[in-house]
């Protein structure tokens, strides 16, 4: 049987910092829906991140419907939406703090979220960051991050109909078909 490349479902797209996750985020979102949703995860840390979080903002024209959701992600109504969720980690950090780095509780909330996700009325385009690929954190904390992010990355990539790994800003398909609108864009 084959699968509807537009079928409502869980696309995972990660990769490291600036591999151009998000712009190809985005660009897939608006080949399968005039008005998509894009669920921004951050809290706004400080003034430095406000700066970060107004230059998503104004990537995105008026085809764009936003969200902002910290932690709840599962709970929105979103029926027949297609949804860019950005970003993993942002989100992760959410509820690392608020369970004071408390992996195990954190994996548990997060996996729970997931798991609670309508991917049959719903395309859930999900961004995360491979942290594991990058320099090893020097604290304790950083560390058990790290492990939380892979492990949280692990569980959705093994959720998703297609897994997207991005390199230097190109798609690298590691499970699964990208849409149709974007074979032999590679």
């Amino acid at each position: 049987m084959v699968q509807d490349e537009s079928a409502p479902g869980l696309i995972f797209i990660t990769g490291g910092a600036r591999s151009g996750k998000s712009r190809y985020a985005q660009e897939l979102a608006l080949q399968l829906s005039n008005n998509p949703i894009y669920l921004a995860t951050a809290r706004h840390w400080d003034d430095n991140f406000e700066k970060r979080i107004q230059r998503h903002q104004a990537e995105r024209d008026e085809r764009w419907m936003s969200i902002e959701e910290e932690k709840n992600i599962s709970g929105l109504s979103l029926s027949g939406r297609v949804v860019v969720m950005d970003c993993v980690t942002l989100w992760l950090t959410n509820f690392f703090t608020d369970t004071k780095y408390d992996v195990e509780a954190s994996l548990n909330l997060c996996k729970a979220e997931i798991d609670q996700l309508d991917t049959t009325n719903n395309t859930f385009i999900i961004i995360s960051n491979e942290l594991g690929m990058g320099m090893h954190a020097d604290t304790e904390i950083g560390r058990k991050f790290t492990d939380l992010q892979g492990w949280m990355n692990q569980y959705i990539a093994q959720k998703a109909d297609k897994v997207i790994f991005m390199v230097s800003g190109l798609p690298l398909v590691i499970k699964g078909r990208i849409p149709r609108a974007h074979e032999g864009q590679q």
